[in-house]
């Protein structure tokens, strides 16, 4: 069975930095792609970053030269750095994988940025 748990989220001032993880498990997780979304109230889940299991890296250009999406293979976990966040950021985080056609999503953590 998939798990995913983030963990990482809070309240934090405009220009401050948080660090987001995603635990995983059930999965053979060095394989596995991994996403970090968002999504605002009012607003649709959009991708902030994903990383490849060769350890290539993407992102949104809303988040793009702020955010770092990271993994480490050992622990089965991911992360994202986000740093000068933004009033904008605030969302809930979800991590995300795949297991064959079907996507897992953790239970989402908050992020709120108060300016």
């Amino acid at each position: 069975q998939v798990h995913l748990v983030e963990s990482g989220g809070g309240l934090v001032q405009a220009g401050g930095s948080l660090r987001l993880s995603c635990a995983a498990s059930g999965i053979i997780f060095s394989i596995n792609a991994m996403y970090w979304y968002r999504q605002a109230p009012g607003k649709q889940r959009e991708l902030v970053a994903g990383i490849t299991s060769g350890g290539s890296t993407n992102y949104a250009d809303s988040v793009k030269g702020r955010f770092t999406i990271s993994r480490d293979n050992a622990k089965n976990t991911v992360y994202l750095q986000m740093n000068s966040l933004k009033p904008e950021d605030t969302a809930v985080y979800y991590c995300k994988t795949n297991r064959g056609t079907r996507d897992y999503w953790g239970q989402g953590t908050q992020v709120t940025v108060s300016s």
